[in-house]
């Protein structure tokens, strides 16, 4: 593809990237708040709707990065899988969908859901390392 200069869809994925850590670094403050409180056997009313809406958040940046490397990807070189960072970034969307998921499920009827939510989440730290270091050095290809 003859396409102009990819920066200004780098500048917005290294945001979205910036933004998705945070959500995650709020999402494991709130729960762990939550995960305390559960055990003290009360709850901050704020905490629990700022833990899901953070979670919405990370969830749409993580499929916003997944479409700008896509199509970055692509515009440049015309076809994927260039790096190591595309089946990793595939795991972190695979692993926040999970989480996603799982997180809509917790209830006292399924109590399969809560250990499966708080595992794919300590999965997903280890995710967002590795697909930060090997975005980095997919950043440094293109610029």
């Amino acid at each position: 593809m003859d396409l102009p200069s990819f920066i200004w869809l780098w500048k917005i994925a290294a945001w979205s990237m910036g933004l998705a850590i945070v959500a995650y670094l709020v999402q494991a403050a709130t729960g762990v708040s939550m995960v305390a409180a559960r055990s003290q056997g009360g709850q901050r009313l704020w905490v629990r709707p700022l833990h899901f809406w953070s979670g919405a958040a990370m969830s749409l940046l993580v499929l916003l990065l997944l479409a700008i490397g896509i199509v970055g990807t692509l515009g440049h070189y015309g076809s994927l899988g260039h790096s190591t960072h595309l089946p990793i970034g595939i795991g972190v969307v695979e692993l926040v969908l999970i989480s996603a998921w799982s997180a809509v499920q917790i209830s006292p009827d399924r109590p399969w859901a809560r250990p499966l939510h708080i595992g794919v989440n300590a999965l997903l730290c280890v995710a967002f390392v590795f697909v930060s270091l090997t975005g980095w050095e997919v950043v440094q290809k293109y610029l």
